[in-house]
């Protein structure tokens, strides 16, 4: 009966983290799904970077975004 102790705690762990990281693609699809249409929230995380974009460079960074396929599953 004590092994339940260890067993069930590791399962969960791993079925956590399983299911932690399947949720955390989604959100990030989403959010860059959403950055390809909204030039203010892809200026924001740029100037979060580091980086300051200009009118060019932040239509080359959008159009980009646009041609990459993301994989779905």
């Amino acid at each position: 009966m004590e092994w339940y102790n260890i067993v069930i705690p590791i399962i969960t762990l791993i079925v956590g983290a399983i299911a932690g990281f399947f949720v955390g693609v989604f959100y990030l699809r989403k959010q860059l799904e959403r950055m390809q249409s909204d030039p203010e929230m892809l200026q924001r995380m740029a100037k979060q970077m580091g980086y300051n974009l200009n009118n060019n460079q932040m239509k080359r960074a959008q159009q980009m975004m646009k041609n990459q396929k993301m994989p779905r599953k």
